[in-house]
């Protein structure tokens, strides 16, 4: 089976039941040709709702959630009602009825507690996926597709990392060459729940916000896949964000690092995990739009052959925080401070999106997503809390008024006077640069300007180095 497909739909290709016939032509029109995985996310806002549910829950507010279990069931009734008749609808809404009757019990549960444990809240929030798998593959089976849901619990294994849990790729693969794969052979088109796994002993875990991308990348990787097509609202990488700068253009191809660097510093086209497990065996990845699919997209590939002399692309992030750490006294060892720093971050399960460092000061900052900074506070406080109350350390300092720029490109590598160039092009609209970033293999530049300035300096750069169209 040397030319298996995988495709995987994002929650606004599956957002309604409109969106879930487009999604469904797609995929018999690939299915009729070459074996084929699909891959789901929830539909559009469900798992916003599901964790809004739970956040109800534990605060108390039983009508809160109650009223958000009647949107949810309502939601998807109503999907089954236009896609299905007769008594596929009825067979398919048992199933609906029973996978929010599952979310329901945890959601109650976390109702009596007033806590939300991690462990419940990944089985609960899995339920949007759950539901759009199931009704993906009834409508499917309605065309005449040999179709059927699969729990991603019970094919993809992981560790034991709540909320953001990594996938153990050997046991994944002898998880799905024993439920897939037979399944392929006998031309059946298996409809897979994104975002969701499971630890060797059962415990249901989830990838991470935008973890859809990364479960397809898993199964494409585990059962050798030819391909995998991630299919989302946008026509695929563009070389910056259009609602900032109207002339960036879709990338016809780029390397898995420059597609990895974007996603990890704000582009929202990949989830930033997406592309690990594929570069060892070298599958290609199509991002497509499933509202225009017969625009090519953006092909993404180990190694381009001419790539530009330069940038491929700029990126920014806004809700982003700026943490300093800064000792009191030249005495105290800058680089133990900075390796405890480091641990304290990997126990907050934060990510470092830049670090940079004086020299004599021994001071540095580093860059992370707002939405950890409560962790990562706590977990600095806990490890420096003797350093903090004697004074040894000046007290953690937080900028939230600020904002990320990433240059990415392969072709920046040795090429003299483009760091220059950039840093001109941002200063001349008057907007000053706070912290500057880059690492060996000089892939990405990541620059730390003021909130305000970031748009312009977006466009600035992606004037500077002739990225448009």
């Amino acid at each position: 089976m040397n030319d298996l497909l995988v495709m995987k739909f994002g929650g606004t290709s599956m957002g309604s039941a409109e969106r879930i016939r487009s999604a469904a032509v797609l995929c018999e029109e690939a299915w009729r040709q070459r074996p084929l995985v699909v891959v789901v996310s929830a539909m559009a806002k469900v798992t916003d709702m599901l964790l809004e549910a739970l956040r109800h829950a534990e605060g108390g507010d039983e009508a809160g959630l109650n009223r958000l279990l009647a949107e949810l069931d309502a939601k998807h009734r109503q999907c089954s009602n236009e896609l299905l008749e007769g008594e596929a609808r009825d067979r398919t809404q048992r199933v609906l009825d029973g996978i929010l009757e599952d979310f329901t019990r945890i959601a109650r549960g976390v109702l009596m507690l007033g806590e939300r444990p991690p462990r419940s809240v990944d089985e609960a929030v899995a339920a949007g996926e759950r539901l759009s798998a199931a009704l993906m593959a009834a409508y499917l089976e309605s065309r005449g597709v040999d179709a059927f849901a699969v729990n991603g619990w019970d094919v993809i294994v992981t560790d034991a990392v709540f909320g953001n849990a990594s996938p153990l790729m050997e046991q994944t693969r002898e998880k799905a060459n024993a439920l897939l794969r037979p399944a392929l052979e006998k031309r059946r088109l298996p409809v897979v729940t994104g975002f969701n796994g499971a630890t060797l002993d059962g415990r249901p875990t989830t990838l991470g916000r935008g973890g859809s991308d990364f479960s397809a990348s898993i199964l494409a990787a585990v059962l050798d896949a030819a391909e995998l097509w991630i299919w989302s609202d946008v026509d695929g990488i563009m070389s910056a964000d259009p609602r900032l700068v109207p002339d960036a253009k879709v990338l016809e191809e780029i390397t898995y690092r420059e597609a990895a660097e974007l996603a990890y510093n704000g582009a929202k086209v990949l989830h930033p995990r997406t592309l690990a497990p594929l570069m060892e065996k070298g599958i290609p990845v199509w991002s497509r739009n499933s509202f225009n699919p017969s625009f090519p997209g953006t092909r993404i590939v180990p190694e381009t052959k001419d790539g530009p002399i330069g940038p491929r692309a700029v990126t920014s992030m806004l809700n982003v925080a700026l943490v300093s750490v800064d000792p009191a006294s030249a005495v105290l060892s800058g680089t133990r401070i900075m390796a405890r720093s480091l641990e304290a971050l990997a126990a907050a399960n934060a990510e470092v999106l830049a670090l940079t460092s004086s020299s004599y000061r021994q001071n540095f900052c580093f860059l992370i997503r707002q939405s950890e900074l409560p962790a990562v506070i706590e977990k600095l406080e806990e490890t420096f809390s003797l350093e903090l109350a004697h004074g040894y350390l000046h007290p953690i300092d937080v900028d939230l008024d600020v904002g990320l720029i990433a240059i990415v490109g392969e072709g920046m590598r040795g090429h003299p006077g483009l760091a220059g160039r950039i840093f001109t092009a941002i200063s001349r609209e008057m907007v000053n640069i706070i912290a500057i970033a880059q690492g060996s293999s000089e892939l990405t530049i990541a620059i730390v300007v003021r909130r305000e300035g970031v748009e312009k300096a977006v466009r600035a750069v992606h004037s500077e180095c002739a990225l448009g169209r």
